[in-house]
C-alpha cells in the first residue's frame, strides 16, 4: 500500500557510539525522504563522533574509528541535513525514544535551531507493539489458535501459560536464533535448563533487573551513574553505595543480593590485606631464635642469694 500523504515524510535511523542520548555521538545519519508525489531521496553520511567508538557499539553497527576519521563532524553538516529534512514529519523504529531525542542535541550542540513543533512523529516500533501485543491472551490466541476464556483469573493464566510453553516447543523446534552477537543457535528445545539460559538473556542477579551479570559473568550496577560497573568496582570506588542502596527504596531482595555482594567484598579486602602483611620463612624463624640464645648468653646473669652472701663474706670488715 502506497502512503497517502500530505506533505513530507521523513524515514531516519541512526548509529551512535551508545544509547545515552546526552553524553554519546551520532556515527551515522540516514535519512529517506518521500515526497507526496512518492518521489523518494536518500540522505546517507558517515560522521566523525570526535571520540573514539566503544567496540561494543562496533560490534552492533560496524562502523570503526578508522571507518570516519576522515568524515566530517556532525556540526559540519548540521545546516544541510536540515535543509534536506526542511518541514517534513519524522518517522522511524524507536525513534520516539531514541533517534529524535538524539537528533535534537546534536542539532542543539551544533548551535542550529531546529525545530520539532508542528511535525508529525510516527514510531513504526510502537504500531509493531500495540498492534501485535504481548499479552497472555495474545501468545495463547497466537500459538494455540485459541481465544482465552477467563483472562487475568489465576488458574485460567497458569493453565495458559502451560499450554503456550508446549505449543512454542512445536512450533520452534528447529528453529535458528541469532544473538545481537550474530551468534546462531537453536534454542528453544525441551528441556528446563536450555530454556532457562534462553529466557534469562539480560542474566539478572537479583531479578529486578537493578545487578545483572556482565559478558565476564561479574555482577554489575544496571541503573544510574554506576550502570554498567561491576559492584565490587563501585564498591572500591565509593563504599558508601552499598550504605545508600541498603537505605534506598529497593526490593528486599536486591537489598539481600546486595549484601552477599558487600560481605564477599569484605572478605576478599581482608584476605589481600593478610597476604599483603609481613610474612617470616623457616629460616628468618631460625635465625631470630640463634639470636635469641647468643643474646640470652651474653647478657649479664642474675645474683642469686648465694652469691650475694659470699661477696658480703668476702668484703666484710
Amino acid at each position: 500500500m502506497e502512503l497517502k500523504l500530505k506533505r513530507p515524510l521523513v524515514f531516519f535511523d541512526l548509529e551512535t557510539t551508545g544509547v545515552n542520548v546526552a553524553t554519546d555521538r551520532i556515527v551515522e545519519v540516514s535519512f529517506l525522504k518521500v515526497m507526496p508525489s512518492g518521489e523518494e531521496t536518500v540522505y546517507t553520511k558517515k560522521i566523525n563522533p570526535e571520540r573514539p567508538i566503544p567496540a561494543e557499539s562496533t560490534f552492533f553497527h560496524g562502523i570503526r574509528d578508522e571507518d570516519i576519521k576522515d568524515a566530517p563532524t556532525f556540526k559540519a553538516i548540521a545546516v544541510e541535513l536540515a535543509a534536506f529534512i526542511g518541514e517534513s514529519d519524522l518517522a522511524g523504529y524507536n525513534s520516539n525514544k531514541f533517534d529524535v531525542p538524539m537528533l535534537m542535541e546534536e542539532f542543539l550542540r551544533a548551535g542550529v535551531d531546529f525545530s520539532l513543533e508542528g511535525r508529525a512523529f510516527v514510531d513504526v516500533q510502537n504500531i509493531f507493539h500495540q498492534m501485535e501485543q504481548r499479552t497472555l491472551k495474545a501468545a495463547y490466541k497466537f500459538y494455540c489458535d485459541e481465544n482465552l476464556e477467563n483472562a487475568h483469573t489465576a488458574e485460567a493464566d497458569v493453565r495458559a501459560t502451560y499450554e503456550v510453553l508446549k505449543a512454542q516447543l512445536t512450533k520452534y523446534e528447529g528453529s535458528a536464533f541469532e544473538d545481537r552477537h550474530g551468534v546462531i543457535s537453536y534454542p528453544v528445545v525441551n528441556d528446563v535448563a536450555a530454556l532457562h539460559e534462553f529466557t534469562n538473556l539480560s542474566k539478572p542477579v537479583d531479578f529486578a533487573g537493578r545487578i545483572v551479570y556482565n559478558e565476564d559473568g561479574l555482577e554489575t550496577i544496571n541503573f544510574g551513574k554506576h550502570k554498567g560497573k561491576p559492584i565490587m568496582e563501585v564498591f572500591e570506588q565509593e563504599p558508601s553505595y552499598y550504605a545508600w542502596m541498603q537505605n534506598g527504596d529497593f526490593p528486599l531482595y536486591t537489598k539481600k543480593v546486595l549484601e552477599n555482594i558487600w560481605i564477599r567484598y569484605k572478605k576478599e579486602k581482608s584476605e589481600q590485606k593478610a597476604k599483603a602483611a609481613p610474612t617470616h620463612s623457616v629460616e628468618d624463624k631460625k635465625t631470630a631464635k640463634k639470636e635469641f640464645n647468643q643474646q640470652k648468653e651474653e647478657a649479664p646473669q642474675s645474683i642469686s642469694l648465694d652469691m650475694l652472701k659470699g661477696l658480703q663474706d668476702k668484703f666484710k670488715k
